[in-house]
């Protein structure tokens, strides 16, 4: 069973489509979306377990020039 979490981000305006881009080549990451409202791009985090949440998050995510911030919600594990 692999752990979701949906990252919500806020980004420069004029490099939403660099980072757009950039996102779309990291581990870890599912899928992304360009989005309208509060938030400009949503990247579905897809890892094996908790833990590696955050390191998506940090590393790889944050890192990623013209992010202004992140909000992110983890999804409950599916029961089976």
């Amino acid at each position: 069973m692999s752990i979701k979490a949906f990252v919500l981000i806020v980004v420069d305006p004029a490099k939403t489509m660099d980072v757009y881009n950039s996102l779309r080549s990291v581990e870890g990451i599912a899928e992304v979306y360009q989005v309208m409202g509060p938030y400009d791009i949503v990247a579905v985090v897809e890892v094996p377990t908790l833990t590696d949440v955050p390191a998506v998050i940090s590393r790889h995510i944050r890192a990623v020039e013209g992010i202004e911030s992140t909000t992110t919600c983890v999804t409950f594990p599916e029961a089976s």
